[in-house]
């Protein structure tokens, strides 16, 4: 073969070889980088991985419901409930997650709760708020005590349990002082119910003076249940916005809003959670 001829094939191959071997080299780099990504994009994949783990973790959080300030519709009434009066309630107003009603009857003014009614209600999941209105005249230390005394021997005879709040009935046109309050409230306190109080506490009230002039401690460890301001009665669906007013440093859980509905012979009332805690 002539020089040239051998020149001209060496050309040839090393022409082809070369095209080959860029081809081969670079197809198994781009194999090996997809199989096996940079350990420092990893690194910061995973990095976001975990940004993305802990912001799921907080909206997680933050979905949590916090039901501390949830309220309730509820109704108090001076009458018994049977089936009829229930029914009355559930189909014209809605149904009550809390209801009111008296210790011992008043003649002419409220008919005592009882155990066929206890049981009424408690089969419907309605909770009990337990009213003591038995006073006409709320002045004395001694007075207080003595109402108190029985308030609690009334709720021992219904196997009312520890830990109920009893409410104490004012109404605005009896003569109220602190030291009537004063005996109510460490009476409650000692024995295994809790001290509660209802009225109508607007600004110019004799029961909110009475009140604020109380010791701090036991403004501070009563619960009021207020019945200021006053609105027209609703359904359940149309109750107003939750806005009592009662004394600043009480425990305000509840609001009897509207008074006297016409259909049936109740009151309407909201109520915070914290309430639910002091019902029977």
């Amino acid at each position: 073969m002539k020089k040239q001829e051998l020149f001209t094939l060496t050309c040839l191959i090393f022409l082809i070889a070369i095209p080959l071997f860029i081809y081969f080299t670079y197809f198994s780099n781009t194999t090996d980088e997809t199989e096996n990504p940079d350990t420092e994009e990893r690194e910061d994949e995973d990095r976001n991985d975990g940004d993305g783990d802990r912001d799921g973790d907080d909206n997680d959080n933050g979905a949590v419901d916090d039901n501390s300030n949830e309220i309730h519709w509820g109704v108090d009434s001076a009458s018994y409930t049977d089936d009829d009066f229930y029914a009355c309630v559930v189909d014209n107003f809605g149904e009550p997650v809390v209801w009111g009603r008296y210790l011992g009857e008043k003649e002419g003014v409220s008919e005592g709760l009882d155990a066929d009614e206890v049981q009424l209600l408690h089969d419907n999941d309605i909770q009990i708020l337990v009213i003591y209105n038995h006073v006409e005249d709320a002045r004395g230390y001694d007075n207080g005590v003595s109402h108190a005394e029985e308030a609690i021997t009334m709720a021992q005879e219904m196997e009312i349990p520890e830990g109920v709040a009893i409410f104490v009935d004012i109404e605005p046109e009896y003569p109220v002082d602190e030291a009537f309050m004063e005996g109510w409230y460490e009476t409650m306190a000692d024995s295994n119910y809790e001290p509660g109080v209802y009225g109508v506490f607007d600004e110019e009230s004799e029961l909110l003076n009475a009140y604020n002039s109380m010791e701090q401690e036991v403004q501070e460890n009563t619960i009021v249940w207020t019945a200021y301001p006053q609105e027209e009665i609703t359904t359940k669906e149309d109750a107003p916005e939750y806005n009592p007013q009662g004394p600043e440093n009480a425990k305000v859980y509840g609001w009897q809003y509207a008074i006297d509905s016409e259909t049936c012979n109740i009151d309407t009332n909201l109520f915070e959670d914290n309430m639910l805690d002091y019902l029977w």
